[in-house]
């Protein structure tokens, strides 16, 4: 709902926001309205343009806002109901970086599960070349069947001396 948005907004850089989650986008768009330096961008993060099902917090329908922040893309997710989710569209979000014609020095990402896949399809494409600082929030400690995945994104990281990626930041 824009809370590390709106602290880089305050100082001044041009920060992009993507956030999916229909509830939490309008409280984002109310939230930053006075902020010129920022696009709100009502779209979901991946590695390829497209469409997905959101699915939403098992106690999404008692507040949708302050459930939002649970709300994936991931159908074993534990915490969601797989009947309740909005259709969403996605963002190729390394082709948006190598589109923007300069870097990035900030790229904060808590996508609920689904950082790894976009992680390695930054380094892939070549547009971790083009961030400063990925900081990543990842969901292996609460969602076992990550563990795997995450762990061989950390080996690589490793492997590959790459210090501008983060994945424990939070």
């Amino acid at each position: 709902v824009g809370e590390i948005t709106e602290v880089m907004a305050m100082s001044g850089a041009q920060v992009f926001a993507f956030e999916p989650n229909p509830y939490a986008y309008q409280v984002l768009c109310e939230r930053l309205a006075q902020y010129p330096n920022v696009q709100l961008i009502n779209k979901g993060v991946h590695t390829h343009n497209g469409a997905s099902r959101l699915y939403l917090h098992k106690q999404a329908a008692e507040d949708p806002v302050k459930w939002s922040t649970a709300s994936s893309l991931l159908v074993f997710k534990r915490n969601i109901n797989p009947q309740n989710f909005v259709e969403i569209e996605l963002i190729d979000l390394a082709q948006f970086i190598l589109h923007l014609q300069q870097d990035v020095k900030v790229l904060k990402m808590d996508v609920e599960g689904i950082e790894c896949p976009i992680v390695n399809h930054l380094i892939d494409s070549g547009a971790i070349q083009h961030i400063r600082h990925l900081l990543v929030e990842t969901h292996d400690q609460r969602i076992p069947e990550l563990k795997e995945e995450t762990d061989a994104l950390r080996l690589r990281i490793q492997r590959e001396r790459r210090h501008n990626i983060n994945l424990d930041w939070y």
